[in-house]
């Protein structure tokens, strides 16, 4: 890659997320390649990619999109978009995307996927990233966008700002993507954590509550906030540089957020698909072990909800 050329990006995972962020790269003309399968590859294929937001739509009528490595070939960077439940397979196809300075961008929810690809390609090749967007797949090569524009933070392992850093911020920019600068990355993974972990934990335990459901009644707002602050405090145990008004920061932003809103877990539990309940819930509970804490709040959730999914999944065996 050089300054004076654009570089070549691989979307792992055409879904919501991938499609949202894949979609704005390619119709600003840059090299873009997407790895997806089954049906959404077909459409990928036939028709491209289309994308609404509520009060537009359009579409980017020809991608290439593949659903072999190979085809994808050696890319300057991977936007690793797939959820923490289907991390492994993902990581099984990096190999021919991934040569010695491709720099792959994480934008799982949760905290612990930065380390999961890293245990497997190098800290050198990994760029911990923070995406805040609500897209999801309506149908094959459709995504949905609602709320503000999407963002995707990152940085450097240890939050410096390389040249690669740079040059994929101002491609993203230039696609229009919001591209925040976090002075400390992980800092900013576990500010996220903070806020949707337990929101989307306590929505699937109710039964799919929004968002306004949760934090307008007394009882399960101070569910909620309890269960912010025992994840801060595990972080700060853990060496997080979390700022001390980190839980009323997240209360906040909590309560300024439309009063319909669920999370991709609790729909996920809901459907009885496949859920990122380990990555969210589950790793809570593991990381407050790490640093020597409980965590009752999400030890109670994390129970439920395990309870639930092992009952869904008994039931749809033949």
């Amino acid at each position: 890659m050089t300054e004076s050329s654009s570089p070549s990006v691989a979307v792992v995972g055409a879904g919501g997320v991938g499609g949202y962020f894949g979609g704005l790269l390619a119709a600003a003309g840059h090299d873009v390649r997407f790895l997806a399968r089954g049906e959404n590859l077909a459409a990928l294929r036939r028709k491209g990619l289309r994308i609404s937001n509520g009060s537009s739509e359009w579409s980017v009528p020809e991608v290439r999109a593949s659903d072999d490595p190979q085809d994808i070939g050696e890319v300057d960077f991977v936007l690793l978009c797939v959820k923490t439940h289907q991390l492994p397979a993902a990581l099984d196809a990096l190999g021919p995307l991934a040569g010695e300075d491709t720099a792959v961008v994480t934008v799982q929810n949760g905290v612990e996927a930065p380390e999961q690809v890293a245990a497997r390609i190098g800290r050198r090749r990994v760029l911990p990233g923070n995406v805040r967007v609500v897209a999801s797949v309506t149908g094959p090569g459709e995504t949905r966008h609602v709320g503000p524009p999407g963002a995707l933070g990152f940085a450097e392992w240890d939050s410096t700002v390389s040249d690669r850093v740079v040059r994929l911020r101002e491609v993203l920019r230039d696609a229009s993507v919001t591209v925040p600068e976090p002075s400390d990355i992980w800092a900013d993974l576990w500010a996220k954590f903070l806020l949707v972990a337990p929101i989307g934990s306590l929505g699937a335990a109710t039964g799919g509550a929004t968002i306004g459901e949760l934090r307008s009644r007394a009882g399960t707002r101070n569910i909620l906030i309890a269960g912010m602050r025992e994840i801060y405090e595990t972080g700060v145990e853990l060496g997080i540089k979390l700022p001390g008004d980190a839980v009323d920061t997240a209360t906040g932003l909590m309560d300024r957020q439309s009063p319909d809103v669920t999370s991709s877990l609790q729909r996920d539990i809901l459907a009885g698909r496949p859920s990122e309940l380990e990555a969210w819930t589950g790793a809570v509970v593991r990381l407050a072990g790490r640093a020597g804490r409980t965590a009752p709040v999400h030890e109670m959730l994390y129970e439920l909800l395990a309870m639930r999914e092992s009952r869904t999944t008994r039931s749809v065996q033949p």
